[in-house]
């Protein structure tokens, strides 16, 4: 079962201009009752390698604990809805803190 916050490797297919694309990790955002239910479609934000230093961008460094090998930095204005058919396999969790604020990201580009 999938967790808020786990760091999953996704298929997003082929990009279209900026659009993260490809088969890359990504963080599950969706709330954790909506993923008690096993839904069919979750929220993603994508990771990527090149850190930017956006304020849209949440930098996550590897550990044992997510499995990353390499820092990376989580593409908030790049959150989407993928099928769960979409996932191909999973690495580990960034935790309540990271998540927290890759959640007040999202809610900052949103204006919630």
């Amino acid at each position: 079962m999938l967790t808020s916050g786990d760091i999953i490797e996704v298929d997003l297919g082929i990009p279209q201009g900026s659009e993260a694309g490809l088969t890359r990790p990504a963080i599950t955002v969706t709330a954790q009752r909506i993923l008690a239910r096993s839904p069919s479609v979750i929220q993603i934000v994508p990771l990527t390698r090149t850190i930017r230093g956006y304020a849209t961008e949440v930098t996550i460094a590897a550990d044992d604990h997510n499995g990353l090998d390499q820092d990376s930095a989580a593409q908030c204005q790049h959150i989407r809805a993928v099928a769960t058919s979409r996932i191909i396999g999973a690495k580990g969790n960034v935790g309540s803190i990271t998540l927290a604020q890759i959640r007040d990201t999202l809610a900052l580009l949103m204006d919630l």
